[in-house]
């Protein structure tokens, strides 16, 4: 059975993302996104990354922390902290690779999806404002949008202004599970021990 990825949108105390990539390892894609390939702690919680770093410094570069893992065909990495996904999606996408970056805001601002292939950032936009697209290819995930009941063929919206943002968010999110074939099971976030690496920052690595 699959998870999917809409079990993301009801999280209400995770305010971190995921980046999901297809054709690297766990290991690699820690690396582009800043890990030094040797700097993997042993396997950890949730709560035990959360206990890695200084989240905020004065001043200072913030701390950024990954825990990574492998599911259903695609790594993927938790982010923690002031992490660099969203920075690094061109150089985590080089060579061929896909990579999708999700950032689980509340209502406003809105969550965001985030697309790159092969070094190129093509489409992202924010859930619940799909008609807003940025990137090389800014319409490339319209059929798909449109096919799944949330955009009209015109470019409007179809969610009534009175629908709940998590009911908003659950269908766009289901639409990108669809396109590219993303689960994650939520175990992955809080139970799972899975390695993590520093990104950004001096986070002190040990338990």
């Amino acid at each position: 059975m699959r998870d999917g990825i809409r079990w993301l949108v009801d999280l209400e105390h995770w305010m971190s993302s995921v980046v999901f990539a297809r054709g690297i390892s766990a290991r690699e894609l820690a690396v582009r996104m800043g890990g030094d390939q040797d700097g993997a702690t042993e396997p950890i919680t949730d709560a035990e990354a959360w206990g890695l770093g200084q989240w905020y410094r004065p001043g200072e570069e913030d701390d950024g922390v990954v825990r990574v893992g492998e599911h259903d065909g695609w790594s993927f990495a938790l982010e923690y902290g002031d992490s660099t996904g969203g920075d690094r999606l061109a150089e985590i996408s080089r060579e061929g690779v896909e990579a999708v970056h999700y950032v689980p805001m509340q209502e406003h601002p809105p969550a965001t999806v985030f697309y790159a292939r092969d070094g190129v950032e093509l489409c992202g936009f924010g859930l619940g404002e799909e008609i807003w697209r940025w990137g090389q290819e800014p319409d490339l995930l319209l059929p798909d949008l449109v096919g799944g009941h949330v955009l009209r063929p015109d470019g409007t919206l179809v969610a009534p202004e009175d629908e709940h943002y998590t009911d908003t968010y659950r269908r766009t999110l289901g639409i990108i599970e669809q396109r590219f074939g993303l689960s994650l099971p939520p175990a992955c976030l809080k139970e799972a021990r899975l390695p993590a690496y520093a990104v950004r920052g001096t986070p002190s690595m040990r338990i």
